[in-house]
């Protein structure tokens, strides 16, 4: 059996009389991505703080490669601390740096780099997570899912053997909250990097995690894989999977067209003068016919299957809104019409109407469905696109599929 990187053995901490950890056992392993969920203030930050060394344990044994951290000599710790980054809830932007200055600085605190080799590092960087022309932007000019990404940009600037993330997705929508989860998902798979992720994204977390430890009332009650919690038996545990399940369904839902204030944040990203953003609409056609003839509940699983399809494709600083009651509005902002007819062409391949249709194997009916897409400046607004001639010039995807009962 393999040695853990990183291992509490009977970890006590107290704040006062509030007693967080009371001996926490947990065994976290190198190249993996270990999932930590549990209660609100059940004490999993402060879990996450001591393994950095913001925090000391009151007594037990925190171990690193099988060697107990009290241990190692100033030195010992301050090169541990190098192999860690920690990318903060709610990102911990500095508002007075520039988004490169941002990004530049723990290389500029920890290294003896020069300028022209932390600029090279940075410049690669942003360039991997997409973050073009926004260096000299500020981090109030920034969306949500935007800061997200400058701060997972920062947390690998250092590449470090272990990143520490403190619910990651907080604020966000539930689109970028999968486009997140895939972002870090991704590059753990490219750098290899262990990660350590507090969150309560139950169930859609399990999916990039190897192992998952549940906290309660400051002991880990569980520690294993995403099939072996499916099938644990302890009470406390299902209630908890099953409280946040039904919670992360009623939560589930992408915010109407109709919010003016999320679209207008959105659109005041674009750079004044350029192309501000684009978009892409999906329509389908005949959902009130489906509606009325097989019922709400079908007509909803389609529309839910292709809201999966559009947040697997989009970035994590898009938007994704329903527009009317039949159509998915995709806003893509920084993005020039000919890269988002490269996105709509992406989006369009990845839709099989047959899967979607393959769910209602007993019914009888047709899907038509059209994809089409436009790009703006900033301060136009999506109905006024839509009803342009532009957009309705605009090359057209069409496509259907018809589940036909035999002897029907």
């Amino acid at each position: 059996m393999k040695e853990p990187l990183i291992q509490f053995k009977d970890v006590y901490k107290s704040f006062g009389e509030n007693h967080v950890l009371n001996g926490t056992d947990l065994s976290i392993y190198k190249g993996e991505i270990t999932t930590i969920i549990g209660k609100s203030g059940g004490g999993k930050s402060v879990l996450l703080k001591h393994i950095i060394g913001l925090l000391e344990q009151d007594s037990g044994t925190i171990l690193f490669e099988g060697r107990p951290v009290s241990d190692m000599n100033k030195a010992e710790r301050k090169a541990l601390k190098r192999k860690c980054s920690y990318m903060f809830q709610g990102t911990a932007l500095f508002d007075s740096l520039t988004i490169y200055e941002n990004i530049a600085l723990p290389l500029k605190e920890t290294t003896s780099l020069s300028d022209s080799e932390i600029n090279s590092r940075v410049r690669d960087k942003m360039e991997q997570l997409d973050l073009h022309e926004i260096d000299e932007k500020y981090p109030s000019q920034l969306s949500g899912g935007m800061k997200k990404r400058v701060a997972l940009a920062r947390a690998l600037i250092t590449d470090p053997e272990i990143i520490l993330f403190d619910e990651p997705t907080t604020g966000l929508d539930p689109i970028r909250k999968k486009a997140v989860h895939k972002m870090i998902s991704d590059y753990q798979q490219k750098i290899g990097f262990t990660g350590v992720v507090i969150s309560h994204d139950i169930p859609d977390i399990f999916n990039i995690s190897q192992r998952i430890a549940m906290l309660n009332d400051g002991r880990v009650l569980f520690e294993g894989s995403h099939d072996e919690l499916s099938t644990a038996s302890d009470p406390a545990i299902k209630e908890f999977i099953q409280g946040m399940e039904n919670r992360h369904e009623k939560m589930d839902c992408i915010p109407s067209v109709a919010e003016k204030g999320t679209m207008a944040r959105e659109q005041a990203f674009a750079m004044p003068g350029q192309t501000g953003f684009s978009i892409i609409l999906l329509h389908l056609e005949n959902l009130n016919e489906i509606t009325m003839n097989q019922g709400s509940g079908a007509s909803k699983a389609i529309l839910n299957s292709f809201v999966s399809k559009a947040h697997d494709c989009i970035r994590a600083t898009d938007s994704c809104f329903f527009y009317g009651q039949d159509g998915i509005l995709i806003l893509l902002p920084g993005l020039a019409k000919d890269n988002a007819e490269i996105m709509c062409d992406r989006l369009v391949s990845m839709i099989n109407i047959r899967d979607i249709l393959d769910k209602f194997p007993a019914t009888n009916f047709c899907l038509f469905a059209s994809a089409s897409f436009a790009g703006a400046v900033s301060g136009n607004r999506p109905e006024e696109i839509i009803a342009g001639s532009e957009f309705k010039q605009s090359k057209k995807y069409k496509f259907s599929f018809c589940n036909e009962l035999e002897g029907m």
